[in-house]
C-alpha cells in the first residue's frame, strides 16, 4: 500500500482545509508515492522517535504536531528540527502532521478529552464559519433524482445529523442551441424552453470540486448551468474546543481528582475554587486561552484546557474555574485517537504506537 492511500483516509476524516492559517498539516519529509511498510504514531516529532521508527520497520510517522512550522534556511543539524528532519530523509521515513485540522473536527483531538473527562451531549464550542457553500443546479424534471444522487453521495446534502438535505422549486428555463453545440433537448438555431426544477443543496468549501464533477457526470445538459454562493452560517461540527457535561454535578475538588486519574497528572494549575459544583465543562486541548470568553459566555463551570499565562487566570473573572492539565497532557490520547481510526479502516495493517515520552517539560516534587 502506498502513502498516498493512507494520507486519503487521513485526510477524508480531518481535511487539511480545517487546519488554521498558521498550521502546517500534511505530508513534510518523504513521497506520498513510497510503499508503507508500517506505522509509527507519535504526538511530536523528534530524532528519538524517528530512530524509532526505523528500528521498529516504520518507514511513515504520522503525528499530531508538525515537525516544520515555518521554512528552513539551512539544514545542518543545528537544531532538533533540523536533526529530526535529516535523520528522516537518510533513513528513508516519511512524516505526517495531522495538528489543527484534528483539533477542529467533532471527532478529534478535542472529542477524545471530553470522553476520558466523562462528557455526555458535547458540542463545538467555537464553530467555524464561511466553510459552507450552497450549490444551485438547474435540471430537468427527468433527472432529478440522478442529479440528487451523484451530489449526495459525494458529500453534499449534510446539515447537523441530518443527511440528503435539498430543496427544489420549478420553472421554465429557456436556451437556443448554437452551431457546434450537440443539444439534450431542442434543435440547433431554435429557442427551447424546458420545464426545469433548481435544486439547491449545502456542501463544505472542500468538497467542491469532487461534487461539481458528480453533477455534472449525472446531469443529461452538455452545458450545466449552476451557481455557488459561499455561505456564513456556522458549521456546526468544526471548529474550536468542544463543552459537554456530566451526568450528575460534582464539586471542584473531586473533578479535580477525576482529571488527575483520568490523565496521569501530577500537577493542576487553576484559579481560586469558587465552591460551587461543576457539571458544565469546556475543554480545549493544547493552548486554548483564545477559547476563556467562549467558555465564559456559554456557561461553563470549569474550563479544562493548556498553557495558560499568568494574566489570562484573571480572565476567567471568578465566574468560572479555570484548569491548566499541560499541553502533552491534554493532548497525549490523540495517540490512541488515530491508532483507533485508522485501524477501523486498515484492521490487518502494521499500526504501531510510540513508547518515546516526547513531552519536554517535567516536574519536581
Amino acid at each position: 500500500m502506498q502513502i498516498e492511500e493512507i494520507i486519503r483516509v487521513l485526510e477524508n476524516w480531518a481535511s487539511p482545509v480545517l487546519q488554521e492559517p498558521y498550521d502546517n498539516c500534511g505530508l513534510l519529509v518523504g513521497s506520498p508515492y513510497w510503499e508503507c511498510s508500517s506505522i509509527l504514531i507519535s504526538l511530536d516529532i523528534t530524532e528519538e522517535v524517528i530512530n524509532e521508527a526505523k528500528g521498529k520497520g516504520c518507514n511513515l510517522i504520522i503525528a499530531h504536531h508538525p515537525i516544520l512550522f515555518k521554512g528552513l534556511k539551512k539544514i545542518t543539524g543545528k537544531t532538533y528540527v533540523e536533526r529530526a528532519i535529516i535523520c528522516a530523509i537518510k533513513n528513508d521515513i516519511a512524516v505526517y502532521a495531522i495538528h489543527t485540522n484534528l483539533d477542529n473536527i467533532a471527532t478529534g483531538v478535542n472529542a477524545e478529552i471530553a470522553k476520558r473527562s466523562g462528557l455526555l451531549n458535547c458540542t463545538v464550542l467555537q464553530p467555524k464559519s464561511l466553510m459552507f457553500k450552497k450549490l444551485y443546479a438547474f435540471v430537468p424534471y427527468s433527472h432529478i433524482e440522478a442529479v440528487r444522487n451523484a451530489i449526495f453521495n459525494a458529500g453534499a446534502g449534510h446539515i447537523g445529523n441530518y443527511s440528503e438535505c435539498s430543496f427544489t422549486n420549478q420553472g421554465e428555463g429557456s436556451f437556443k442551441p448554437e452551431q457546434g453545440a450537440t443539444p439534450f433537448l431542442g434543435t440547433i438555431g431554435h429557442r427551447h424552453t424546458e420545464n426545469e426544477l433548481k435544486l439547491e443543496v449545502i456542501f463544505p468549501n472542500w468538497l467542491e470540486a469532487s461534487i461539481i464533477n458528480a453533477m455534472k457526470t449525472a446531469h443529461p445538459y452538455e452545458e450545466v448551468a449552476y451557481d455557488i454562493v459561499q455561505l456564513s452560517n456556522e458549521f456546526q461540527s468544526v471548529g474550536s474546543g468542544m463543552i459537554g457535561e456530566l451526568a450528575e454535578p460534582i464539586n471542584e475538588i473531586a473533578f479535580l481528582e477525576l482529571l488527575k486519574k483520568q490523565f496521569g497528572l501530577q500537577i493542576i494549575r487553576h484559579t481560586a475554587l469558587l465552591g460551587k459544583p461543576i457539571q458544565k465543562i469546556a475543554v480545549c486541548g493544547g493552548a486554548g486561552s483564545f477559547l476563556i470568553n467562549k467558555a465564559l459566555a456559554a456557561g461553563a463551570d470549569i474550563f479544562v484546557t493548556a498553557d495558560l499565562k499568568y494574566h489570562e487566570f484573571f480572565d476567567a473573572e471568578g465566574k468560572m474555574l479555570l484548569a491548566d492539565i499541560g499541553h502533552w497532557e491534554s493532548e497525549q490520547f490523540t495517540i490512541d485517537l488515530i491508532a483507533d481510526y485508522l485501524k477501523t479502516k486498515f484492521p490487518t495493517f502494521a499500526l504501531l504506537k510510540t513508547e518515546v515520552k516526547t513531552n519536554p517539560v517535567n516536574y519536581y516534587s
